[in-house]
C-alpha cells in the first residue's frame, strides 16, 4: 500500500512564534531555557499536524537555517567563532548574524565577528548560510541536535524519518576560503556522515531522507564521481536512505541517480512528470519510488482528479514500493490557510498553504488505497474549486492582454547611450565624487507599525495616518541631510513590504493576513498572490515621493520595486507563462517611472533584488529566462528622457556568471550586496568592463554590528581596484528597515567619514601631481 510521507514543514509557527521568540532571545528579553522551550513546542505542534502520515520529518526546524544546522553538526566551524566563549548556541548566532544574544562576553567585542557569508538556496528566496571549507578543515561530529530531536518525536508516537543535507550538496554549495579544491574533502567529510547515520540507525530509525538538491543542476564529471564515491561508502550504514531531490528535473543526471547504492529516490514529479517512468524503468525491484505529486513551492489547489489519473497505474504497479509527498519542503509556503479569515472568499477556495497541501496527500493517499470513492466528496469539491479558478473573469481580462499586444521591444530602449545620458545627469545633479546614499527603507519602529496596525483596523481614520507617516518621512529626511547624505530617500514608513506595497495597489493580486513564508532566520515574508491578469488603476508612490522632495533641496530617489522581483517574490499564477506575467507588470511599473519623472524625481530606483533568483537551475536554460527578465526591466525603466537617473538593486546573489545580462539592463546605476564577501562579488569585473555606474555596499544591514571607517575605507578600496572611482558610489548592502536606530546612524556616520576621507585623499594626490 502507498506510503505518504513529508519532506519537511514550515518552521516559523503559523503565527511567527520562532521570529518572535528569536528576536526577544536576541535582545537579552528572554533565556535560551526559554527560547530552547518555545522550539520544543513548534516541533511538538509541527509533528502534531502531520500526524497522519506514514512518515513524518525530524531535523527540518531550525533556529536559523537548515545548512547552519549542518555545519554544526560536522563540527565545520569557521577559525573566528571557535575560541568565542558562550555555548555552542552563542556560536551558532554568531555565525548567523555576527553576534548572539547579549553578554558579558560579546561586550568585551562590540564589534562582534563576521558573519557568515549568505545566499539564496538555488531558485528560492530562502537564504542559507554558506559552508566555508579551507585545505586543513577537519570534521567533528556533533549529532546531538539531531538526536535530542528523534527522541522528542518517537516520545510523541511518530515514525520518525530523520532529514538531512547530503554531503555532496553540503560541499557543493560551500566556498572554499583559501582557493583549495574543497573535492579534497570529501572522504573525510563521508566518514562524519558515516558515523551520523550510525548513530541516527542507533535510536532504532530505520529510513533516512537525505537531501542532495544539487542533483537538479548540471554536474561536471569530477562532482558526479562525488556522488559514486560518497553514496558507495555510505551503502554499508544501518539505515535506509531516501535520496531526496527536488526543485526539478534531473535530466542528465537521472543514469547516476539510478545507480546509486540507495533504497530509494524521491522525484520532484510536479516539475519532473517526464521522468517518472524513466526513474521506474531503471531502478531496481526493491527500491522505493517517492514522487512529489504536491506542489511545494506554491499556493494553488492540485487538480486531484488529474494527478490521480496519472498516478493510479503507477501505484498499482509498485505497490508498497510507491511512497508520495509533496513535491519538496513545505518551508516555501505560509502555515494554514484556515487562518484567513478576511481573504476573498472565491479566491481562498483556490488555495492550498502547508496544512492543506497535507489534507490533499492525505486524500491521495486515501483514493489509492481504497479507491476515489472513499474520498468522493473532498474530490468532487476540488474538482468545483478548480473549475471555477479555471473561468473566472477576474483572471483573464482582455482589456490587459489588449495593453501587452501593443507593447514593442523599442519601449525598452534609452533615448541616448549611457556615455551620453551619464554627462546630462551630471550637470543636473552635480554630486560629489563618491556619492553617498542609501537603498531605500529606514529602521521601521515599533510606532510605525503600530500606526498601520491601527489604520488597517480602522482605528484611525485615513487623515491621522497620512500625518503619521509624513511625520515620519520628515524625519527621515531631517536625519539624512543631518548625516550628510547625497542622495536621500524617503524612508518607506508607509510601505509593509517591498512587493507586498505595490501588489495592494496593483489589480490582479490578492493578500493574506498570515501567509507568511521565512526567509532568513527571524526575517519572514509574505508574498502576494498573482492570480489574475496585472494592471494600475492609479499612481502608487509618487505623492511619498513628492512630499519628501519638497522638504529637501538634495535629490530624493523615487523607489520601486522591478517587476522581476514581483514576479519572482509573489505566488504566481501557474496557468500562463511567468513571462507573459512579468511583463504585465513591467507596463503597470512603466507608467509609475513616467509619472514620477512628471513630477519632478530626478533618480528613480528599480529595485531587482530577485532577478538571479528566477534563473533556471541549469545553466542551459538560462538565456531564455534573462531575454525576458531584462526586456521586462528595461521596458519598466527606459521611458524617461536622459536627465533621469535609473537606479537598480541587487542583494544576495551570486550574479558574477551573469554580468552581461545585468549590463544589458542599462541601468545608470547598480547597487550591490559585496560586504559579507568582503567584495568577493566584484571579480566579475576584473573580466568584464561594466559600463555603467555601481555601488558596492560597504555594511553588511543583515548583521547588528557597525562597520568602522577603517574597515569601509578598506572595501571602496578594493573596489575602487576593479572600478574607476568617477564610478563608485558608497552605500550599504540592502535596506535598513530591520535595522535600529541606534545602529544605523553610527554605520552611516562611519560610510559618510569614509567617502569624505576617500575624497579628500584624491585631492591630496592631484594637488601632489600639480
Amino acid at each position: 500500500m502507498v506510503n505518504a510521507h513529508n519532506l519537511g514543514f514550515p518552521r516559523i509557527g503559523a503565527k511567527r512564534e520562532l521570529k518572535f521568540a528569536l528576536e526577544k532571545y536576541w535582545k537579552g528579553l528572554i533565556s535560551q531555557a526559554e527560547l530552547t522551550l518555545i522550539g520544543n513546542e513548534l516541533r511538538c505542534q509541527n509533528w502534531e499536524t502531520q500526524a497522519g502520515l506514514d512518515w513524518v520529518p525530524v531535523g527540518d526546524f531550525s533556529y536559523y537555517d537548515q545548512m547552519l544546522d549542518m555545519s554544526f553538526t560536522l563540527g565545520n566551524l569557521p577559525d573566528r567563532v571557535r575560541d568565542s566563549h558562550g555555548n555552542a548556541l552563542d556560536n551558532y548566532f554568531r555565525v548567523a548574524r555576527g553576534r548572539s544574544a547579549p553578554s558579558a562576553t560579546d561586550d568585551q567585542n562590540p564589534a562582534g565577528v563576521a558573519a557568515g557569508e549568505m545566499t539564496k538556496w538555488f531558485d528560492t528566496n530562502y537564504h542559507y548560510i554558506v559552508p566555508e571549507f579551507q585545505s586543513d578543515t577537519t570534521f567533528s561530529l556533533d549529532a546531538s541536535r539531531l538526536i535530542e530531536q528523534i527522541r522528542e518525536a518517537k516520545l510523541q508516537g511518530q515514525n520518525v524519518k530523520p532529514t538531512i543535507i547530503g554531503p555532496v550538496t553540503y560541499l557543493a554549495l560551500g566556498k572554499s576560503k583559501d582557493a583549495s579544491d574543497k573535492r579534497a574533502l570529501l572522504p573525510q567529510l563521508v566518514e562524519a556522515y558515516r558515523q551520523l547515520l550510525e548513530r541516527i540507525a542507533a535510536e532504532g530509525v530505520q529510513w533516512v531522507q537525505i537531501d542532495e538538491a544539487i542533483l537538479v543542476t548540471e554536474l561536471e564529471t569530477p562532482w558526479q564521481e562525488a556522488f559514486e564515491e560518497a553514496y558507495q561508502s555510505l551503502s554499508q550504514c544501518p539505515v535506509k536512505l531516501l535520496l531526496t531531490t527536488y526543485f526539478g528535473p534531473l535530466l542528465d543526471n537521472l543514469s547516476l541517480v539510478t545507480k546509486l547504492p540507495v533504497d530509494g529516490v524521491h522525484l520532484d514529479a510536479v516539475n519532473a512528470r517526464e521522468e517518472v517512468d524513466a526513474l521506474i524503468e531503471s531502478a531496481p525491484q526493491d527500491r522505493v519510488i517517492s514522487l512529489g505529486v504536491i506542489n511545494g513551492r506554491n499556493v494553488w489547489k492540485s487538480d486531484l482528479n488529474a494527478t490521480l489519473d496519472w498516478l493510479e497505474p503507477i501505484a498499482n504497479s509498485l505497490g508498497d514500493r510507491l511512497w508520495i509527498a509533496p513535491s519538496c519542503s513545505l518551508l516555501h509556503v505560509p502555515v494554514d490557510l484556515d487562518s484567513e479569515a478576511k481573504l476573498d472568499p472565491e479566491i481562498k477556495q483556490w488555495l492550498a498553504f502547508a496544512k492543506q497541501k497535507l489534507d490533499e496527500l492525505r486524500v491521495i493517499k486515501i483514493a489509492l488505497r481504497y479507491g476515489r470513492g472513499a474520498v468522493g466528496a473532498d474530490l468532487a469539491n476540488n474538482a468545483i474549486a478548480i473549475e471555477s479558478r479555471r473561468n473566472s473573469p477576474r483572471v483573464n481580462r482582455a482589456e490587459v492582454q489588449e495593453s501587452l499586444s501593443k507593447m514593442s521591444e523599442q519601449w525598452g530602449n534609452r533615448r541616448s547611450a549611457y556615455a551620453q545620458r551619464a554627462e546630462t545627469q551630471a550637470e543636473v545633479l552635480n554630486l560629489p565624487k563618491y556619492p553617498t546614499t542609501t537603498i531605500g527603507s529606514f529602521p521601521q519602529i515599533a510606532e510605525i507599525r503600530r500606526t498601520r496596525r491601527q489604520y488597517k483596523a480602522g482605528d484611525i481614520d485615513e487623515a491621522a495616518y497620512r500625518t503619521a507617516m509624513q511625520n515620519e518621512v520628515a524625519r527621515c529626511v531631517r536625519e539624512q541631510e543631518s548625516l550628510g547624505l547625497d542622495v536621500l530617500v524617503h524612508g518607506e514608513a508607509e510601505r509593509n513590504d517591498m512587493v507586498e506595497y505595490f501588489g495592494e495597489q496593483l489589480d490582479g493580486f490578492a493578500f493574506s493576513e498570515f501567509g507568511w513564508v521565512q526567509s532568513y532566520g527571524s526575517r519572514c515574508v509574505k508574498p502576494p498572490i498573482l492570480f489574475g491578469d496585472i494592471s494600475r488603476p492609479k499612481p502608487m508612490t509618487v505623492e511619498w515621493i513628492s512630499y519628501a522632495q519638497s522638504l529637501t533641496d538634495k535629490p530624493v530617489k523615487g523607489m520601486l520595486t522591478g517587476p522581476v522581483t514581483i514576479l519572482n517574490w509573489s505566488f504566481v499564477r501557474d496557468d500562463q507563462p511567468r513571462s507573459v506575467s512579468c511583463q504585465q507588470i513591467a507596463l503597470a511599473i512603466r507608467e509609475e517611472v513616467l509619472d514620477l519623472e512628471k513630477a519632478g524625481i530626478k533618480i528613480i530606483q528599480i529595485d531587482e533584488a530577485a532577478l538571479r533568483e528566477g534563473l533556471p537551475l541549469r545553466r542551459s536554460q538560462w538565456q531564455n529566462y534573462l531575454d525576458w527578465a531584462v526586456l521586462s526591466f528595461r521596458i519598466a525603466a527606459n521611458g524617461v528622457a536622459d536627465r533621469t537617473q535609473i537606479h537598480t538593486h541587487m542583494c544576495y546573489s551570486e550574479f558574477n556568471d551573469i554580468i552581461r545580462s545585468i549590463a544589458l539592463m542599462d541601468a545608470d546605476a547598480i547597487t550591490i550586496e559585496t560586504s559579507r564577501s568582503d567584495m568577493e562579488l566584484l571579480k566579475a569585473f576584473e573580466d568584464f568592463n561594466y559600463p555603467n555606474e555601481i555601488g558596492p555596499g560597504v555594511y553588511d544591514i543583515h548583521s547588528p554590528n557597525i562597520p568602522t571607517e577603517e574597515q569601509i575605507v578598506d572595501l571602496l578600496t578594493k573596489a575602487g581596484e576593479r572600478i574607476p572611482a568617477e564610478r563608485l558610489w558608497v552605500n550599504p548592502d540592502c535596506g535598513l528597515k530591520t535595522r535600529q536606530w541606534d545602529e544605523v546612524i553610527p554605520a552611516l556616520t562611519n560610510m559618510i567619514s569614509a567617502a569624505r576621507k576617500l575624497r579628500g585623499a584624491e585631492v591630496a594626490v592631484a594637488c601632489g601631481n600639480e
